[in-house]
């Protein structure tokens, strides 16, 4: 697994888990400010608007949300102060007092450098977190090269989730026509012909130069344009053999060649890009049933225990998880009897864990040594035995099936393996 994939699939899961985070925290009022500061803006202006904020805050009625909203503005004075610019993609502050119970509120405090740029500058005071805009970039970017090309002209372009960047333009002196009659005609015929097979390899360079340091971040790419010219370059195989393998087919027919040529491309195949990307998760999901279903050991793994094991034992080849996936692995300490032992349990359950009593004494004085998020580990483990980690959307039937029956976590393997059985008790 190259090390950008899987950082650029950790960074997003990190990021989900942040959001989930941040709205969860909801506050007994209107208490809980949320401020996006896009790319460009001047701190100064910031810092003025939140002045003004604050001396108008005075006026709220309650003393209690009163005296919450003028320390969340103060505190996020002081955040914003510690700024000579905002972040390339801008920033996004969220401060406020969280209910926890019985009348009872904690101060909390998130600062989101988002991955995509915001393109906005807003400021909200409400009884949660307002998530809108980084909402919107939850779903993984997903990175798509983008060729639309004839004879006349070639644009190279990228797709990043929403957004198209025009990369590189080239525009070929291919002759459209010649006036020569007789046995001059093949020969301009012959020189033409050249002339546009010169221009298809310069074609090919270009995208090897752009895409290749960029094959294993790319789903695949788009090749589009008017005419037959981009069947015929892909049939010729003018691009490197691991982008020739990437093009999507069928191939898109766009009327234009330029940067509105990207944007039309883009337009063509929503619904094939859509399309490809449930028929991959469907394939490699029923590709696990599959040896899930063999009467002897299949290359395949499920359940937290087993997938640990191959892990460790470094026969998994790819590691699926699902991005639903909330779990924490903790490690807990008894000062009583001096066990310590280990449990991965749903966010939501690790204080119900840190109650309990001792499983080995039965002391209530139980402390946590350690507690660390379940999916990073898992990310490490795959880094570390060179597996491949794909992560599964929770919102299709097959990551539905991978989150319900088997935990959220499963594995294929680059070999049959069975977890070895529990050692016996030594006699006494």
């Amino acid at each position: 697994m190259s090390a950008s994939s899987a950082d650029l699939q950790l960074a997003r899961y990190s990021f989900k888990r942040k959001l989930d985070e941040i709205a969860a925290a909801r506050g007994r009022a209107t208490e809980m400010v949320s401020l996006y500061v896009s790319p460009g803006k001047q701190i100064s202006d910031v810092m003025g608007y939140l002045r003004n904020e604050y001396a108008q805050s005075s006026n709220i009625k309650s003393r209690t949300t009163r005296k919450n909203v003028m320390w969340a503005i103060e505190s996020l004075m002081n955040r914003v102060r510690q700024y000579k610019e905002p972040p390339a993609n801008g920033v996004a502050f969220f401060v406020g007092n969280k209910a926890v119970g019985a009348d009872k509120t904690d101060p909390v405090t998130f600062i989101v450098e988002p991955p995509e740029p915001l393109n906005t500058y807003l400021y909200r005071c409400d009884s949660t977190f307002f998530l809108d805009p980084l909402q919107s970039m939850v779903h993984e970017p997903e990175m798509w090269g983008l060729i639309v090309m004839d004879r006349a002209e070639v644009t190279l372009g990228l797709l990043r989730g929403k957004r198209i960047e025009p990369l590189r333009n080239r525009q070929s002196l291919v002759p459209s026509k010649h006036g020569r009659g007789g046995q001059s005609a093949h020969r301009f015929e012959r020189m033409i012909e050249h002339a546009a097979h010169e221009f298809f390899v310069k074609c090919g360079e270009m995208a090897n130069e752009l895409f290749l340091p960029k094959k294993d971040l790319l789903k695949g790419i788009l090749l589009g344009g008017p005419g037959a010219t981009k069947e015929y370059f892909y049939k010729e195989t003018y691009l490197h053999y691991e982008l020739q393998q990437k093009i999507v087919q069928p191939l898109f027919d766009v009327g234009y060649t330029d940067e509105y040529g990207l944007r039309e491309l883009v337009e063509r195949a929503t619904q094939t890009l859509h399309g490809l990307e449930l028929t991959e998760e469907k394939r490699i999901i029923q590709q696990l049933l599959g040896e899930i279903r063999k009467a002897e050991a299949g290359l395949a793994a499920y359940g937290e225990r087993d997938v640990l094991a191959a892990l460790a034992a470094g026969a998994v080849d790819t590691l699926l998880v699902s991005e639903g996936l909330r779990r924490r692995h903790v490690t807990i300490r008894c000062p009583t009897c001096g066990n310590e032992f280990e449990r991965t349990a749903p966010d939501d359950e690790v204080d119900k864990i840190l109650a309990a009593p001792c499983p080995k004494c039965g002391s209530n004085a139980i402390t946590l040594v350690r507690s660390a998020d379940y999916v990073e580990e898992l990310f490490e483990k795959a880094t570390s035995s060179s597996a491949s980690v794909r992560m599964i959307s929770s919102e299709s039937e097959e990551g539905e099936m991978l989150a319900k029956a088997f935990g959220g976590v499963a594995a294929l393997l680059r070999y049959p393996w069975v977890r070895p059985a529990a050692a016996a008790p030594r006699a006494a």
